[in-house]
């Protein structure tokens, strides 16, 4: 199977939250890689299009932008 990422994935199960203009939206983080992560959340109505994402166990969140939205699912890269 043919794999065009930028950096190999590995499949979680980590809490996490999304931040943005003060708000906080909890979210599960189910792969992550180099460059980005597909994030689980209960709804994407107004999860804008940049915004912080502070995964469990790591200090400092890091800023990404969203690269594709499914239903409860959101794709992010890392900046």
């Amino acid at each position: 199977m043919d794999n065009h990422r930028a950096a190999p994935r590995h499949r979680v199960l980590k809490a996490g939250s999304i931040e943005f203009n003060g708000g906080v939206i909890d979210c599960t983080i189910r792969n992550i890689s180099d460059t980005g992560a597909a994030i689980e959340v209960a709804s994407p109505l107004g999860i804008p299009d940049t915004f912080w994402l502070q995964i469990s166990g790591d200090q400092t969140p890091r800023h990404c932008h969203v690269a594709w939205r499914s239903d409860k699912r959101i794709g992010v890269a890392f900046d």
